[in-house]
C-alpha cells in the first residue's frame, strides 16, 4: 500500500524541510512530550567567558546575557603611580595592571551591548559607563565592519575584520578590582526582538513566518548548537507552530492561532485496510499523557539579570518533567507558558483518525474542524495520503485560557548599578611643613568626587593644549567641599572654643572626626579654607554632607593674614590628610600651573589653576613687633619665624632656612615707602633726629617689617603709628 507523508514535501525546501515535515505530519505536541525526549537544553548558571579551542559561538536573539569566548589577548601591562605624601605621611608608589583582549559574543549580528558583569558585579552600567579604567569598543558583526584598530596594530596584515561575528574589545582594562587577573565576564546583548525569533531564524532559509508566529512572551533566546530543526522543535515546546504551503512556498504560523470558525468535514469515507472499522470511516482513541506534562519550567529570568529561574505549572503532575528552555522570560510568562502547555496536553489526550475520499485544499495542519455527528472541535495535527484517499490525524481542541495564578521571580541579589561620580580637583601650594628639601616647591592635588561610585582619577598638567601625565593617580577621594556660611575674621592668636563654621562636603558619605589639643598639636584636622589653614576640635554632622566644625584654631602655618580677612560663603575647603597627593618638585619648570583630573567615569576632565603659588618658598611673617624709645631714639625689634619651624621649641632659636638673614623695614607701604631700610638683624635702631623727622613728616603711618627670603619675601608685620608721642 502506497503512503505519501508531508515530510517528503518538506524535504524539497532545504535544511528546514525535515522540521516542517515533522511539524505537519503530526502534532507539535507529539514532539514536545514524546517519552524519550530530553527535557530541553541544559540551562547554565550565569555563564562566564572562556577561551577554549573548539567552543561553538552561539547565535543570540533578542535580549540575553551571554558569556562570550576570548579570542585574543595581550600580556599584562604594569603602571606605577604615586599616592599621598602629605604632612607626616610618606609618598607611596603603587602598581596597577591592565590588559587588552577581545571577546567573541555572537555568530550573528547584534544591535548593541547593554550591561557587562565582571565576577558578578557590574563592570558596565545600564547608562554605558565603565566602572573600571579602560576603553571598550563594540563590533556588531555587520557584513562591512572594519578590523579593530588595536588588533590591526598588533596583528598587522594578519588581522581579520571578523565580519558576521559580534565581538567586544577591551583596551587597557584596569585589573585592580579583579585581583590583577582577567575577570569572569558576561554581557547583556540585544539582537532584534525576541518575539520575532521564528522569523529571524527562518529568514536565512527563505521561509517566511506569519504574524501569528510571533512569540510575544519571549524576550531572548540562545541557539548554542544543533540543527535548526532541533531549535524549532525546542521553541515549539512552549509556542506550538504549524506550516502551511501557500503558492508553492512554506509559511510558518502559530498552531494556537487557527481560523476562528471551524470547517465542517464531509462524511467520513470507509475502506477496508484492517486499521479500523470499515463502516464508520473514523476511529477515536484516548492516550494517558500525564507523565509527559510539565512539572516545572526552567528559564532565564529577566527580573534576575537573566539568572536561571523556575516556575511550576498550575496544573502540574507530580511525575511530570522539568523542562529547560534557553530563553529569557518574565516569571509570570514562564508560569503561564508551562500551564498552557499542560492544558494542551490534557485536552489533546483525545485523538481521532478520520478518512476523506479526497483532499480539501483548505483543510491543512492547524485547521479547526468539526465532524458530522461527533461532539467538539478538533484540530488537524497531520495528514497522510493513502491509496484510496486522505487520512487526517485530529486532536481535540479547546481555546487556551489566559487566566493563571500570578508568579514571582523569587528573592535574589542584584549588583547595584551605581552611577559614577565625576571627579573634582583642587591644586595648591602649602607653607613648607619641615619635611624634605626647603628649596623645592611642592604642590598638592586634592582629587575627589561627589557622592557616588568613583573609580579614581589620574592627574594631568595642561600644557599647550595637551595633557601631560604627572604620574599621580588618586584611588581614594580627597575630602573637600565649600563653606556654606561666611567665616569671620580672626586674630589667629589662640584656640577659639566658641568659633564654628558650616562646611558642605562634596561626598555625602565622607566622615570627619573631632580631636583634642594634643591632636591639634600633632597636626590633625587641618583644613585649607581659601588660603588659610585652620584646625578644628569638633565635627558635627548635619545631614546630606553638611558638617559643623567648631573649636577652631585659625591661621596655622603662617596663614594668619588670610585669617584676618575672613572668608565668604562658597570658599573652597579641603581636608589636609594622606588622601591629598603630592604632585612633585620643581613645579613651574615641570608642570606649570594648569591641571586636570580625568578618570574612567569622567566625560570631561575636572580642571584647576594652582592656588597659593609660591607659598612653600615664602617665609612666614615676623611676629612680636616692639617699639622702644629712649632719649628720643627708637629701637624697633621683632621675632623671626622660619619656614617649617612650627613647633616653637623653648630656649632654641628658630633655624634659618634661608641662605641669609635679612629684613626690610618701610614706612607707609613697600610699593611707595616714605622711608625704607634693610637690616640683617631682627631689629632697627633710629637716632633721635631720624625718629623726629619721621614723626613730623609721616604722622600716623605704620611701620612694616618683612623678611627677605632666598626665593620670596614674607607677608608684612605692621606696627601702627609707631612714632606717635
Amino acid at each position: 500500500m502506497a503512503t505519501l507523508l508531508l515530510t517528503a514535501v518538506g524535504s524539497a525546501f532545504g535544511p528546514i524541510g525535515g522540521a516542517i515535515g515533522a511539524l505537519a505530519g503530526r502534532t507539535i505536541d507529539a514532539h514536545i512530550f514524546k517519552p524519550d525526549a530530553r527535557e530541553g537544553s541544559r540551562l547554565k548558571e550565569v555563564s562566564i567567558s572562556g577561551s577554549s579551542y573548539g567552543t561553538p559561538l552561539a547565535r543570540h536573539y533578542g535580549a540575553m546575557r551571554v558569556p562570550g569566548t576570548i579570542i585574543w589577548s595581550t600580556g599584562f601591562k604594569e603602571t606605577a603611580a604615586s599616592d599621598g605624601g602629605g604632612k607626616g605621611q610618606p609618598e607611596t608608589t603603587s602598581y596597577s595592571y591592565s590588559v587588552s583582549f577581545a571577546v567573541a559574543l555572537s555568530s550573528r549580528p547584534i544591535d548593541r551591548i547593554g550591561r557587562i558583569w565582571a565576577d558578578g558585579n557590574l563592570l558596565r552600567g545600564a547608562s554605558g559607563d565603565l566602572k573600571s579604567g579602560g576603553t571598550l569598543r563594540i563590533h556588531r558583526g555587520l557584513a562591512d565592519q572594519l578590523a579593530d584598530p588595536l588588533l590591526d596594530a598588533e596583528l598587522g596584515a594578519a588581522c581579520p575584520a571578523h565580519r558576521g561575528l559580534a565581538y567586544a574589545v577591551f583596551e587597557d582594562l584596569d585589573l585592580t578590582d579583579f585581583g590583577n587577573r582577567i575577570p569572569a565576564l558576561s554581557f547583556e546583548l540585544f539582537a532584534g526582538s525576541g518575539s520575532e525569533l521564528i522569523k529571524l531564524m527562518l529568514a536565512p532559509h527563505e521561509i517566511s513566518a506569519s504574524e501569528s508566529a510571533r512569540f510575544s512572551e519571549l524576550r531572548g533566546f540562545s541557539h548554542e548548537g544543533g540543527t535548526l530543526k532541533s531549535a524549532v522543535q525546542l521553541v515549539g515546546n512552549l509556542h506550538p507552530l504549524s506550516p502551511r504551503i501557500q503558492s508553492g512556498s512554506v509559511v510558518i504560523r502559530s498552531a494556537a492561532d487557527p481560523a476562528t470558525v471551524p470547517r465542517m468535514l464531509p462524511e467520513p469515507a470507509a475502506w477496508d485496510d484492517g486499521d479500523f472499522g470499515t463502516q464508520s470511516g473514523h476511529s477515536q482513541t484516548r492516550r494517558d499523557q500525564r507523565s509527559r506534562a510539565f512539572s516545572g519550567l526552567r528559564y532565564y529570568d529577566t527580573a534576575r539579570d537573566y539568572q536561571p529561574g523556575m516556575q511550576h505549572a498550575d496544573n502540574s503532575e507530580a511525575d511530570g518533567v522539568t523542562f529547560e528552555f534557553p530563553g529569557a522570560l518574565a516569571a509570570a510568562d514562564a508560569k503561564s507558558l508551562a500551564s498552557r502547555a499542560n492544558d494542551r496536553l490534557i485536552t489533546r489526550q483525545d485523538a481521532m483518525a478520520y478518512r476523506l475520499a479526497e483532499l480539501d485544499p483548505e483543510i491543512t495542519p492547524g485547521t479547526l474542524v468539526q465532524a458530522p455527528g461527533i461532539d467538539g472541535v478538533w484540530q488537524v495535527a497531520g495528514w497522510e495520503w493513502r491509496e484510496r484517499g486522505i487520512e487526517l490525524d485530529l486532536l481535540r481542541y479547546r481555546p487556551e485560557s489566559a487566566r493563571y495564578a500570578a508568579a514571582d521571580p523569587g528573592t535574589h541579589w542584584l549588583p547595584p548599578d551605581r552611577l559614577a561620580a565625576h571627579s573634582t580637583l583642587r591644586v595648591f601650594e602649602l607653607p613648607w611643613d619641615g619635611t624634605g628639601s626647603p628649596i623645592e616647591r611642592r604642590a598638592f592635588a586634592a582629587i575627589g568626587a561627589h557622592s557616588g561610585r568613583w573609580p579614581g582619577a589620574r592627574l594631568y598638567a595642561e600644557q599647550a593644549g595637551t595633557l601631560q601625565d604627572t604620574g599621580v593617580f588618586a584611588s581614594r577621594r580627597a575630602i573637600g567641599g565649600y563653606l556654606s556660611q561666611p567665616l569671620t575674621s580672626s586674630p589667629a592668636i589662640r584656640l577659639e572654643s566658641g568659633a564654628s563654621v558650616l562646611v558642605q562636603l562634596d561626598d555625602f558619605a565622607a566622615q570627619l572626626i573631632g580631636s583634642d589639643a594634643n591632636g591639634l598639636s600633632a597636626g590633625t584636622n587641618r583644613v585649607l579654607v581659601g588660603s588659610e589653614i585652620l584646625q578644628f576640635t569638633s565635627a558635627e554632622p548635619r545631614g546630606d554632607g553638611a558638617w559643623l566644625l567648631s573649636g577652631l584654631l585659625r591661621g596655622r602655618g603662617g596663614t594668619e593674614a588670610s585669617a584676618s580677612r575672613g572668608h565668604p560663603s562658597g570658599t573652597p575647603a579641603t581636608l589636609l590628610d594622606q588622601r591629598v597627593s603630592v604632585i612633585g618638585q620643581d613645579l613651574h619648570s615641570q608642570f606649570g600651573s594648569e591641571f586636570a583630573a580625568l578618570g574612567p567615569a569622567d566625560t570631561e576632565p575636572a580642571t584647576a589653576i594652582l592656588e597659593n603659588g609660591g607659598a612653600s618658598l615664602q617665609p612666614p611673617c615676623p611676629v612680636h613687633g616692639r617699639i622702644e624709645k629712649k632719649d628720643g631714639s627708637i629701637r624697633i625689634s621683632w621675632t623671626r619665624r622660619a619656614r617649617g619651624g612650627w613647633l616653637w621649641l623653648d630656649e632654641v632659636d628658630q633655624p634659618l632656612v634661608e641662605d641669609a638673614e635679612q629684613y626690610e623695614v618701610a614706612i607707609g607701604s613697600f610699593d611707595a615707602p616714605s622711608a625704607h631700610w634693610t637690616t640683617s638683624e631682627p631689629e632697627l635702631l633710629l637716632n633721635s633726629a631720624d625718629a623726629e623727622a619721621i614723626r613730623l613728616d609721616h604722622p600716623g603711618e605704620a611701620v612694616l617689617i618683612r623678611q627677605i627670603g632666598t626665593y620670596a619675601r614674607s607677608p608684612a608685620l605692621s606696627i601702627a603709628d609707631a612714632f606717635a608721642l
